[in-house]
C-alpha cells in the first residue's frame, strides 16, 4: 500500500467563533453527502451533530462531534468543534489530530476573537485551512471586507477562489474563479443543485481581476507554472488546481469560498474544495505508513451507560479488534475489545483501522487524553495536547450526604473526559473545588452531574482561580528530624528557588554531588515541592512560574527515607517562598464588546471602572468593536450591566489573555 491509497481520505475539522454558522454548515454537509436525509436546524434543536441534550437546549456546540461522510468517492472524517471559548480544549485536541480544517467566518462580523484564537491553534499544529465566508445573505455582509480582515488580523495569505453574486438578501450564487463560470442557486430548500451559467455581465470585470490575483498567487509558488506564466502562457485549470492544492497544503495560501449555509448556497463547492485542496494522510508532516509499527494518539474520552470510549488517530500501522497494545505514555498493556467508525451519536463497528483513520476504541482502562498507543512498551511517545489553565472555581457539595459517593464518581468521570476541568480540595475549608475555563463550562459540568449521575449538588458562587508566584530568589537549609522511639526520620537539604517568566510553569533540578543525598531520594524532594506548591504558602493559591533546585543535603544511613525528604522539601519550600517576595496573580481577560455607537462612551467608561485597559476600537458594520484587557474578577455579572448600558443591543466575548500581579488593595481581598 502506498501513499496514493490515502488520497481518498480527508480528516478535517470545522472551526469558528460561536454563532458564525459552523454547525449549520456541518448539517448541510451531512445532507448533501447523503449521511442525513433531512436538514437539522440549530434553532429547532434537531441537529445531528449537537445531539447532547444540553447542546440542543442551549443552541450551542459543547462537545466536538465526529462523523464520517463520502463525497465524490472520497471518505471525509469530519469533526464539528465548539465555538465558545469555555470549550476551547475541544478545538485544541481536535486540531492536534486533523490534517485540514474549514474555518467558517460570519460574513458580517468577519474575524471574531474566538476565530482568531482557533486560527492561532491551527498555526501551532500546522493545519492547512480553507476559509468559508458564511451568512452572505445577512444585512451588512461584506465578502471583500472579511477577506481584508483575514489578511490584516490573521496575517494570512487569504486568496478568494470565488466571489459572491448578489449581496445581502439578493445573494444567490458564486463565481468560480478557476473555471470562470457562475453557480446560481434558484431555491433555498436544497432540493436542486446549482445551475452552471455564464458570469453576469456586471461581474465580468471584477471576476477577471480576482482571477488574475488568484493565478498570480498560485504561480508564485510553483517554478514550472511561473516560468510558463512569465512566457505569456496561461496555466490550465488542472495545473492551477494542482498548484493551489500544493500551496494550501504548505500553508502558503488559504483559499476563500463564499456562501450562506442556512440558505443552502455554497456548500457543494465547499465539499469540492475539501477534496481538491485539503491534504490526505501522509501529505502533511507525520507518519502514515500502514506497514510500520502501530502508533496512535488518544485525543478524547467519553463515557456513557455502555462504558468508556477513547477517540484515537492512527498515525502508522494497523489496529485490529481484540489486539493488545501498549500505552507508551505509562508502559501499561491495554486490550482493544471493539473498534467503531463514528457517525455523531451512532456507531458502526469496524474490524480494523489503518494509518490515517480516526475512530472510537472500547475496552481501554487507563488511557487519558494525550496518551500514545503503540505496538511496544518503549515506543516513541507522540506530542501530547497542551491543556489551558483554569481561571474560575466553584465549590460543590451534595445536598444529601448519601450522594457523596455518586458525586465523587461523577466528578472523576468528568475530569477524565475533559482535562481542562480540575478538581482539588480546599485545605482550609475542606470543600471540593471544581475549576475550569469559564462560568458556562462549569454550569454545563454541574448540569451533567445532575442529569447523568443523578447527583443534586449545592454550588457556591464562582470564584476567580488566583495563583501566586515569587519575584526574587531565595535559598533555605532545612533539617527534618523526628525521633519517637524506634527508627527515626532524618533529612537535611538546601533548596534554592528562583522566579521564572510568566506562564513558564514549574521546573525542578538537582545539583547534588558525590551522593550527599542518595539518588533514590531525589524524586521525593521534587514530589514534596510539587505538593507544597499546590496550596501556596503565601495566600493559599497554587504556586506557579518558579524553579526549585536541590543544592545540597545529607542523609542518615538508618533514619532517612523518601517520606522524610518529601516532608523536608515541602517545609523548605514554604519557608523559602516567604523570603522570595511572593505576589498574587489574577487572570486578565481579553474582552471584545460590540456595541451601538451611541452607547460607546458608556461602555468604555464602564470598562475603565472595572480596572480595564482599552486596547482599541474599530467599526464593525453599523456597530463599534471595543477591545480591552480586564481582570476576570471584575467581569462577573457583566452581561446584565452591558445590556442596561446598550438597551440590550451590545454583546461581548472574552478569553484568557495572561496572568498579572494583583494590585495591593485587591490582593488583600483575594
Amino acid at each position: 500500500m502506498n501513499s496514493n491509497t490515502f488520497r481518498n481520505l480527508r480528516n478535517i475539522g470545522v472551526i469558528a467563533h460561536v454563532d458564525a454558522g459552523k454547525t449549520t454548515t456541518t448539517e448541510r454537509i451531512l445532507f448533501y453527502t447523503g449521511e442525513n436525509h433531512r436538514i437539522g436546524d440549530v434553532n429547532d434543536g434537531n441537529t445531528a451533530m449537537d445531539f447532547d441534550p444540553q447542546e440542543r437546549a442551549r443552541g450551542i456546540t459543547i462537545h466536538s462531534a465526529a462523523t464520517t461522510v463520502h463525497w465524490q468517492g472520497t471518505q471525509i472524517n469530519l469533526i464539528d468543534t465548539p465555538g465558545h471559548i469555555d470549550f476551547n480544549i475541544e478545538v485544541k485536541r481536535s486540531l492536534r489530530v486533523l490534517d485540514g480544517a474549514v474555518v467558517v467566518f460570519d460574513g458580517v462580523a468577519g474575524v471574531e476573537p474566538q476565530t482568531e484564537t482557533n486560527w492561532r491553534l491551527a498555526d501551532d499544529y500546522r493545519v492547512p485551512r480553507l476559509a468559508f465566508v458564511n451568512k452572505l445573505d445577512r444585512l451588512g455582509a461584506d465578502f471583500r471586507s472579511v477577506v481584508a480582515m483575514m489578511r490584516e488580523r490573521l496575517g494570512t495569505n487569504a486568496v478568494p477562489v470565488q466571489i459572491p453574486i448578489g449581496a445581502e438578501g439578493d445573494f444567490r450564487g458564486v463565481v468560480d474563479l478557476l473555471a470562470m463560470h457562475a453557480l446560481v442557486w434558484a431555491r433555498d430548500d436544497a432540493t436542486e443543485p446549482p445551475v452552471v451559467t455564464a458570469i453576469p455581465a456586471e461581474l465580468q470585470e471584477a471576476a477577471q481581476a480576482a482571477r488574475a490575483r488568484l493565478v498570480e498567487a498560485v504561480v508564485e509558488r510553483d517554478d514550472a507554472l511561473l516560468d510558463a506564466w512569465l512566457r505569456g502562457e496561461s496555466p490550465s485549470v488542472e495545473a492551477l488546481r494542482a498548484g493551489l492544492r500544493a500551496a494550501t497544503i504548505a500553508g502558503a495560501i488559504v483559499p476563500v469560498l463564499a456562501g450562506s449555509a442556512f440558505r443552502n448556497r455554497g456548500v457543494e463547492p465547499l465539499l469540492d474544495a475539501v477534496v481538491a485542496y485539503l491534504p490526505a494522510p501522509g501529505e502533511t508532516p507525520g507518519a502514515a505508513d500502514p506497514h510500520a509499527p502501530l502508533s496512535a494518539l488518544a485525543f478524547k474520552l467519553t463515557a456513557d451507560d455502555h462504558g468508556a470510549m477513547v477517540f484515537a488517530r492512527v498515525y502508522s500501522g494497523r489496529l485490529r479488534r481484540g489486539d493488545t497494545v501498549f500505552n507508551a505514555s505509562t508502559g501499561q498493556p491495554e486490550r482493544v475489545s471493539r473498534l467503531y467508525e463514528i457517525h455523531a451519536d451512532r456507531r458502526v463497528e469496524r474490524d480494523e483501522l489503518v494509518a490515517g483513520d480516526i475512530a472510537g476504541l472500547v475496552g481501554l482502562k487507563d488511557v487519558l487524553t494525550g496518551h500514545t498507543l503503540a505496538a511496544t512498551r518503549d515506543a516513541p511517545v507522540l506530542e501530547s495536547i497542551d491543556v489551558p489553565p483554569a481561571v474560575i472555581d466553584v465549590a460543590l457539595e451534595p445536598r444529601q450526604q448519601a450522594s457523596a459517593a455518586a458525586l465523587a464518581k461523577g466528578l472523576s468521570v468528568l475530569v477524565r473526559e475533559d482535562p481542562s476541568l480540575r478538581l482539588r480540595q480546599d485545605l482550609e475549608s475542606g470543600q471540593t473545588l471544581l475549576s475550569g475555563m469559564g462560568e458556562l463550562q462549569l454550569e454545563v459540568a454541574v448540569e451533567k452531574l445532575r442529569s447523568r449521575f443523578g447527583v443534586d449538588v449545592a454550588v457556591g458562587r464562582p470564584q476567580v482561580a488566583y495563583r501566586e508566584t515569587i519575584t526574587a530568589p531565595a535559598e533555605v537549609r532545612h533539617v527534618h528530624r523526628k525521633q519517637s522511639g524506634g527508627p527515626g526520620q532524618f533529612a537535611e537539604l538546601t533548596l534554592r528557588i528562583t522566579p521564572l517568566p510568566r506562564g513558564a510553569g514549574f521546573r525542578f533540578a538537582s545539583t547534588v554531588m558525590g551522593g550527599a543525598i542518595p539518588r533514590e531520594f531525589i524524586p521525593a524532594v521534587e514530589a514534596g515541592v510539587v505538593k507544597a506548591a499546590q496550596a501556596g504558602p503565601f495566600a493559599g493559591h497554587p504556586l506557579v512560574d518558579f524553579e526549585a533546585v536541590l543544592v545540597d543535603g545529607s542523609a542518615h544511613v538508618r533514619d532517612s527515607s523518601a517520606l522524610a525528604f518529601e516532608l523536608a522539601a515541602a517545609a523548605a519550600l514554604r519557608e523559602a517562598v516567604h523570603r522570595a517576595a511572593p505576589v498574587v496573580l489574577e487572570p486578565v481577560m481579553a474582552v471584545e464588546v460590540v456595541t451601538p455607537a451611541e452607547a460607546l462612551g458608556d461602555v468604555i467608561g464602564d470598562l475603565l471602572r472595572r480596572r480595564g485597559l482599552v486596547q482599541g476600537q474599530a467599526a464593525r458594520g453599523t456597530a463599534v468593536a471595543v477591545t480591552a484587557h480586564v481582570p476576570l474578577a471584575q467581569m462577573f455579572g457583566y452581561i446584565g450591566t452591558l445590556r442596561a448600558l446598550s438597551s440590550g443591543r451590545a454583546q461581548f466575548t472574552m478569553q484568557l489573555s495572561h496572568h498579572a500581579e494583583v494590585p495591593a488593595r485587591s490582593a488583600a481581598a483575594a
